[in-house]
């Protein structure tokens, strides 16, 4: 029931930037280029590499409670679009994106 969908890029890092927060947590996650590895703490390594994320820089921002860095982590694995919901949100392609 729990289980969600991440959208992953094709060198298996994350779409965008986005900070995940819950209560005093936050989690910065950044795109990593392919090589770089997983760049994270202890929680937040554990819950990137059980979602399949090889290449990404974290930084824990706020509150070091291993629960709600998780969960701060799950906010914002949740809040990846990939270019393909953006282009359909916009009612475009995803050709256009490509050309910025």
């Amino acid at each position: 029931k729990n289980m969600v969908s991440i959208p992953l890029a094709g060198d298996g890092t994350i779409p965008h930037s986005v900070i995940g927060k819950i209560a005093g947590a936050r989690i910065f996650m950044r795109p990593a280029s392919s090589g770089t590895g997983i760049i994270a703490g202890g929680p937040v390594r554990a819950v990137l590499e059980v979602a399949g994320v090889r290449n990404v820089l974290s930084k824990s921002l706020g509150s070091n409670n291993a629960i709600n860095m998780v969960k701060a982590t799950m906010n914002g694995l949740q809040m990846l679009r990939s270019a393909d919901e953006v282009a359909e949100l916009r009612g475009k392609n995803v050709a256009e994106f490509k050309k910025w």
